[in-house]
């Protein structure tokens, strides 16, 4: 763990569950508004499937800037702290610093010399010292970054960054789109979809992974390069890599549908858990269906 001059560290109450539809959900978070998604060992399974998801779909690539030694990198939201461990492992004199809000996914462990994994809330104001890290790197962490936040978490990372430094940040834009047009507006991952959107509108921003490179600019980064990936369901691709990358997915998509979103639809939006459990199970059906090519 990282001393206390790097950053200010959550007490023990983060340890707490519960558990809420048969789900484990991390108490400071729920209690807080802070993160809504369950931190039991299907949704680690889940993060796990996920991670080397975006490792196919990045091909295998975990720095995207061209930064050849870094010495030292902050990784916002390291959920199973897979992608931290790999970039100290590759990087063996970098040190490795993450952030984030849960510590039942990652594995003390699997920990190296060089990586320090901190149980902290990205909402609160970094601690860390100005021009201090050559990268940061932050991965879905919408679900958890409160509306208000956004402007000042980007404007804290840039703080963090020495000066030529870089931050590079994956988001999901939960909108199911079909390749062919065949996904009817009535179908169930649009209506999935439309209902993630209205229930984390209550207090985090869904909408957040388009706005990211005017966010940027505006805190005063500079050479922002936006890509919008589109990241197949299912394996239904013309293209071997995408089918290939689809068809890793599909176990991922299929646990998501339900993870990230049986909080908000039953809390916010009172959905009672049988209504929530038919639209899952009718949007893994259209999910997995390589004919509607989403």
């Amino acid at each position: 763990m990282a001393d206390q001059a790097d950053t200010v560290e959550l007490s023990d109450e983060v340890q707490e569950t519960f558990l809420l539809h048969n789900r484990m959900f991390q108490r400071y978070a729920i209690d807080n508004n802070t993160y809504f998604v369950p931190v039991d060992e299907d949704e680690t399974l889940r993060l796990r499937i996920q991670h080397g998801v975006l490792t196919m779909m990045f091909d295998n690539r975990f720095i995207f800037p061209p930064i050849d030694a870094p010495r030292r990198v902050l990784d916002c939201g390291f959920g199973t702290g897979e992608w931290a461990l790999q970039v100290a492992w590759e990087h063996s004199r970098c040190e490795v610093r993450g952030i984030d809000i849960t510590p039942h996914h990652h594995n003390p462990e699997e920990g190296l010399e060089n990586l320090y994994l901190d149980i902290d809330d990205l909402n609160m104001p970094f601690q860390f010292p100005s021009n201090h890290f050559d990268l940061v790197n932050s991965r879905l962490v919408a679900g958890g970054i409160n509306t208000e936040r956004w402007t000042a978490y980007i404007r804290d990372i840039l703080r963090c960054l020495r000066p030529g430094g870089w931050v590079q940040m994956v988001e999901i834009d939960f909108n199911a789109q079909s390749d062919n047009g065949a996904l009817a507006d009535s179908s169930a991952l649009r209506q999935w979809s439309q209902t993630y959107l209205f229930a984390m509108e209550q207090c985090k921003n869904p909408r957040a992974p388009r706005r990211l490179g005017g966010w940027l600019r505006s805190a005063g980064f500079t050479d922002v390069d936006e890509r919008m990936i589109p990241l197949p369901m299912c394996a239904w691709s013309d293209s071997q890599r995408e089918y290939d990358i689809g068809a890793a997915n599909q176990e991922n998509v299929r646990m998501l549908l339900s993870s990230t979103a049986i909080y908000p639809f039953t809390h916010y939006l009172s959905m009672s858990i049988t209504e929530f459990h038919v639209l899952v199970a009718k949007a893994r059906t259209e999910a997995a269906n390589p004919a509607l090519k989403v």
